[in-house]
């Protein structure tokens, strides 16, 4: 049992995910997840996005630790380490999700070691990694290693999520190829999604700022062939905020059956 890095926090529970949940089940459930609690979704000097940080966090903790077969066991084994030394341990991993009375984001923070010098603690990065390996891995020191890692990791299914609801990197070669240069069918795409997340924002008035935002990312895309999340990084935050939003209400309806 690692007395160091502290009790696991219970990723289950914040996927929202059984305990024999399939790799397929914990993707999607990362990709909810993230979604609901992306700090993008805010503004930067919004009073709620240092919580809602900490729970993308997390969640990018839950999915790093549970989508990999090793880590899973490892984690496993620590759990059942636990709960044989802790009775309210024991009962707080039998949750599969939050509930009115069980927040396995506030148990995680409540739990976690101090810290000094790093703004939150990681559980997962400490314990699978080590902070010098993480730090080496990316030369960087542990927090923006860390930071890193948690970007590239959502990126990938950012870029998925967005292939799932029509757009791939490989319509738009076939749709440039057609052409005999420089792809429209990106910024068509762009705009019409624009304008669907500025009516849902906004309720009609919001469709034309919408529209030149979806427009703006496929402007970025055909000037610059940049890939899809690295055209997201370049968005202004504004920009960023719908198209999240966007996606969350076609990710998460989908997942509700509508």
């Amino acid at each position: 049992m690692d007395t160091k890095s502290g009790p696991p926090p219970n990723y289950y529970a914040i996927l929202e995910v059984p305990e024999n949940a399939t790799q397929a089940q914990i993707r999607n459930a990362y990709k909810r997840a993230a979604l609901k609690c992306h700090p993008d979704r805010l503004p930067a000097n919004h009073p709620d996005r240092p919580q809602m940080t900490r729970r993308f966090q997390l969640v990018n903790d839950a999915y790093y630790t549970l989508y990999d077969p090793d880590r899973r066991r490892e984690y496993d084994a620590q759990r059942h380490l636990w709960s044989k030394s802790s009775s309210s341990y024991a009962r707080s991993t039998s949750q599969t999700k939050p509930s009115a009375t069980y927040d396995p984001f506030s148990e995680a923070e409540a739990n976690a070691p101090p810290h000094p010098g790093e703004s939150f603690f990681s559980w997962a990065f400490n314990f699978f990694n080590g902070r010098s390996r993480t730090s080496s891995e990316y030369g960087d020191d542990p927090e923006t290693a860390r930071q890193k890692a948690e970007d590239a990791q959502f990126a990938d299914v950012f870029e998925e999520m967005l292939r799932e609801e029509g757009i791939s990197e490989e319509d738009l070669a076939k749709d440039a190829n057609k052409q005999g240069g420089g792809s429209s069918l990106w910024s068509i795409i762009g705009t019409i999604s624009g304008g669907a997340l500025g009516f849902i924002v906004a309720n009609g008035p919001g469709m034309i700022a919408g529209a030149a935002a979806g427009n703006r990312l496929g402007a970025v895309r055909d000037a610059k062939g940049k890939s899809v999340w690295e055209v997201y990084q370049d968005l202004p935050p504004e920009s960023k905020a719908k198209l999240l939003s966007m996606l969350a209400v076609r990710v998460l309806s989908h997942a509700a059956g509508i």
